[in-house]
């Protein structure tokens, strides 16, 4: 990385902020799920309910590192850091683990259904995305 720091592209501020929403909402599904909120676990078939609620301890730390990791990658990037691109790394890899348990250790794929696989898949685009986005702005001296 450079000693001089290159000028913030406007970009960067959209996909910061984006993202940013983007992962407090999913942080606001992890904490709702951990803390059994009532008025947003109400959405979920009792099936679905008793899944979440069986997952072992190690896939809800996998799922932390994920959740945790991209809101501070997107954060990070709104500050310019290139510690972003470790946490995007991060988050992929809890990620990985998480969807290693989800669709072939469980039946993940049976209790949530196309729409839950779908809804994955489009997580992991956006995951891999930010990453590659995060490491190009890193490479072009952004982040610092």
């Amino acid at each position: 990385m450079n000693d001089t720091t290159a000028k913030t592209p406007v970009h960067l501020w959209i996909i910061g902020i984006a993202t940013l929403l983007w992962n407090a909402m999913g942080a606001y599904d992890y904490l709702a799920t951990q803390l059994r909120l009532e008025s947003y676990m109400s959405q979920f078939s009792p099936e679905q309910l008793d899944y979440f609620y069986g997952f072992p301890a190690w896939m809800v730390v996998a799922w932390a590192i994920a959740i945790w990791a991209s809101l501070f990658g997107s954060l990070s990037l709104l500050l310019r850091k290139a510690w972003a691109v470790w946490l995007f790394a991060a988050a992929i890899a809890g990620m990985a683990v998480s969807t290693l348990y989800n669709f072939v250790l469980s039946n993940g794929l049976e209790i949530m259904g196309t729409t839950g696989a779908i809804f994955t898949a489009v997580i992991w685009v956006i995951a891999l995305l930010l990453f590659f986005y995060a490491r190009a702005m890193a490479r072009r001296g952004v982040l610092s």
